[in-house]
């Protein structure tokens, strides 16, 4: 992890020395152990800030839309995916960008590292590409990193970016064994009822904060169909209906253009499984379409797509 850093230090320096870009989207450490947090760099002198490690799960794509300078951004491959749909969706410009690639091996899921340690506080982190060295107040823990990823890393197929300016790294084995849609097999399993009961319990927990809206790289409507007066279309408070009606609708808005990074469900307070709604269509577009989001940047998602010899069957 740390020659992953000091690469993206020394790449970062030449851009802004050479005056290659404007800015430096990244990471910085933060301010409490296994965290971090954006960091927009100007200047050359300040890119000792800039930081990686396991705990660099946010997705810096959601920072893009709309930019009008030239950014250097430094993207795992869910974040390449996404910057390949805000290309597609004309929300920035190719040119403007210089994708620093960093080949990815899963990021750390901080709260479940906190759950092992059972109310004992960490005070400082280090990592092997194998291990996570945990030191606190009288007590060190050594722990396999691979038992801890964030579920949408434990299952990634794409840890490579799909595209970029410059690598930082040489591009890691790509894992294409593991089930991905093992949970979404179990719940198409159930009667309708099991399924509504099931997904009734699981977003009962939700306190409408649109974290979820609010993190994912891909939800930039200027105004959101929560948010809108005229027509309304749901209430603002957090009666069952409403909250369902948000996280269904949000989901069928992603539908074909999610990417699986889990930034939805890394920043819910509540900790709900929001990825269970957009992995089934996820699942649903790659088998009625052969497409996943975001590896391309010659295919816009199906449902953004119009044929004219398109098949309908079902028309007569």
């Amino acid at each position: 992890m740390e020659q992953l850093k000091e690469k993206i230090m020394q790449i970062a320096l030449r851009l802004l020395v050479e005056k290659r870009v404007d800015v430096v989207l990244g990471f910085q450490q933060g301010s409490i152990p296994m965290t971090s947090q954006p960091i927009l760099i100007r200047e050359p002198e300040h890119v000792d800030r800039i930081h990686w490690d396991s705990f660099c799960g946010s997705n810096l794509a959601t920072y893009l839309p709309q930019r009008r300078d030239r950014v250097a951004v430094v993207a795992k491959g869910c974040d390449s995916r996404n910057i390949v749909l805000q290309i597609l969706e004309n929300q920035i410009k190719r040119e403007q960008l210089y994708i620093i690639g960093v080949p990815c091996q899963g990021m750390v899921d901080r709260r479940r590292v906190l759950a092992n340690l059972g109310g004992r506080e960490p005070r400082q982190i280090s990592e092997t590409s194998e291990h996570l060295l945990i030191r606190g107040e009288e007590f060190e823990e050594t722990l396999e990193r691979t038992r801890f990823l964030q579920e949408n890393c434990a299952i990634c197929a794409h840890h490579n970016p799909t595209f970029h300016d410059e690598l930082v790294a040489e591009p890691v084995t790509e894992e294409n064994t593991v089930d991905r849609y093992g949970d979404i097999h179990a719940i198409e399993s159930m009667s309708e009822d099991e399924r509504w009961q099931h997904f009734a319990e699981i977003l009962a927990p939700c306190i409408r904060c649109y974290a979820c809206r609010n993190a994912c790289p891909m939800c930039y409507c200027p105004t959101c169909f929560v948010d809108e007066s005229m027509p309304q279309w749901l209430g603002k408070s957090i009666d069952p209906v409403d909250t369902k009606t948000f996280h269904f609708l949000r989901a069928y808005h992603l539908a074909g253009r999610c990417t699986d990074c889990g930034n939805c469900e890394r920043v819910c307070p509540m900790d709900i499984k929001l990825r269970q709604l957009t992995k089934k269509l996820e699942k649903d577009i790659i088998e009625l379409y052969g497409y996943e989001a975001g590896l391309s940047l010659d295919q816009r998602p199906p449902l953004d797509t119009y044929r004219p010899d398109d098949p309908q069957e079902f028309i007569r």
